[in-house]
């Protein structure tokens, strides 16, 4: 981190944990071989490596291993799920063409879904509440026959806020819906097992609950066909062609269980620091805070601050504070997830994302008070 620095931006990427680098460590040159070379003892240790980890990642998610398929990230695995399965609808001849999700997903689910669109699906973007949580009647009233496929992600990346997946998920049942459900800001923060929650795909990034990047999965409910988007080899069930990264899948399933190990008291006590930095905030006046505060992931907090340049604001906090206006997928643009729910664009980029975590002190959170409250002063002054 750079010296001097508060790094209150834990959405858009975690440090990796020491004992997640530890872990992976032997795997980059002592134990390198490739898990597709059965044929001698390096390759059937790499594979050995593999399987262990995709066991003890399963598990956590109360799946089989045979379930999982490894990704770059969830980028990657949004990409599979949802174009792999639009494609296989085409190949089996199936007429389901209308997919559905919420104007405030992450980018590698609307593009996706907007590429669909462009090649003969039809694309529903339904708005959610003012609070950023979707409402169950609208949704319910959207799905028919025609619908392939609803994507409802899990915990928005920029507001936090926890959507209702078991109804969305029983809605989707009871009309033979695949569900599929971005959870890379979800899994390993709050409980999670998605076949109780009716989810058919899951999709998550190790780098978002401190393991590496460059390494996430897709959870496939078993019976659900894809077309492969990677070609090139029969790995992963045929469904992604490549050589698997040892070193990060052992990190991905290391990473998973030390977020599962802290899980409940490291939401606890950020959640207690989330309010401590809330409370400051509002006692300045005219900050709003953006989403619903419950059901929210308890280490996010989004506000906005009225009467002040956005551009202003953020270039001052930066000096000490790492935090964002938004996704790190955003280029500089305003929000479009605050512009969903109501927001201008003047008032999304007065918008400030707060992402606290594992390392995150009180003291930090005192410091990031004093700060906002001494920017907002001086802006507010002119």
């Amino acid at each position: 981190m750079a010296p001097g620095v508060i790094y209150l931006d834990h959405h858009a990427t975690t440090p990796c944990e020491r004992e997640v680098v530890e872990a992976m460590a032997p795997w980059w040159s002592e134990h390198c071989g490739n898990p597709a070379s059965r044929l001698h003892r390096p390759g059937l240790e790499a594979a050995a490596a593999v399987e262990l980890a995709r066991s003890q990642i399963a598990h956590a998610l109360a799946a089989e291993p045979e379930a999982l398929v490894f990704c770059s990230g969830a980028t990657e695995a949004n990409n599979l799920a949802i174009k792999g399965l639009a494609e296989a609808e085409l190949r089996s001849g199936g007429a389901r063409r209308r997919l559905i999700c919420l104007s405030t997903e992450h980018r590698a689910v609307l593009d996706p879904l907007r590429y669909l669109a462009g090649h003969g699906f039809e694309l529903i973007c339904l708005q959610p509440q003012a609070d950023g949580l979707v409402d169950l009647e609208v949704l319910e009233g959207a799905l028919s026959d025609e619908v392939l496929l609803v994507s409802v992600m899990a915990a928005n990346n920029e507001i936090g806020v926890l959507q209702p997946l078991g109804a969305i998920g029983a809605l989707c049942r009871q009309r033979g819906i695949h569900f599929h459900c971005d959870a890379a800001q979800a899994v390993g923060h709050i409980p999670f097992q998605p076949a109780a929650l009716g989810i058919d795909l899951l999709s998550f990034s190790a780098h978002k609950f401190y393991g590496p990047k460059g390494i996430g999965a897709l959870l496939v409910r078993p019976g659900i066909k894809l077309a492969p988007q990677t070609h090139g080899g029969s790995q992963e069930h045929g469904l992604r062609a490549g050589t698997l990264p040892v070193p990060l899948i052992v990190g991905l399933a290391k990473a998973l269980e030390l977020a599962l190990a802290d899980q409940g008291e490291r939401a606890e006590r950020l959640g207690a620091l989330r309010d401590v930095l809330w409370q400051r905030a509002q006692a300045l006046g005219g900050v709003l805070r953006n989403g619903a505060m419950a059901p929210r992931l308890a280490h996010n907090l989004n506000i906005c601050v009225e009467g002040v340049d956005g551009t202003a604001l953020h270039r001052l906090l930066r000096r000490e504070l790492a935090i964002s206006s938004g996704s790190a997928c955003s280029r500089g643009e305003p929000s479009h997830v605050l512009q969903a729910l109501g927001l201008s664009r003047q008032q999304a980029a007065a918008s400030i994302r707060f992402g606290l975590g594992r390392s995150t002190t009180a003291a930090e959170i005192e410091r990031a008070a004093e700060l906002l409250s001494a920017c907002i002063t001086d802006l507010r002054r002119g």
